[in-house]
């Protein structure tokens, strides 16, 4: 389904393009940019986030040649840390209702 196709356009919220294609702009200029929170869109609507981290590609002379960007879905992770907090907080109100 991405072959051929804009990825900003295509695959980004509109809230989010200007800041991916700024760290795709980095990326060609040198300046890569690692573990960047970016919320997706699946087609069937479900959403997702992914750690993206965009890597600077160099020939064997050292000129930029592209941007290898690597995405890992931390949805889940996101979902058990706050759930994680949530059970924290109950737990905190808990303890000091208790000693009240």
């Amino acid at each position: 389904d991405a072959i051929g196709k804009d990825m900003i356009i295509s695959f980004i919220e509109p809230e989010n393009r200007s800041s991916v294609e700024e760290i795709l702009q980095k990326a060609l200029a040198g300046s890569e940019t690692s573990n960047y929170a970016l919320p997706l869109m699946s087609k069937e609507g479900k959403r997702y986030t992914v750690l993206l981290n965009a890597t600077t590609r160099r020939d064997a002379k050292g000129q930029i040649t592209g941007v290898v960007g690597v995405g890992q879905d931390i949805t889940q992770l996101n979902q058990v840390m706050a759930d994680s907090k949530r059970i924290a907080d109950d737990l905190t109100r808990l303890i000091e209702t208790a000693n009240a």
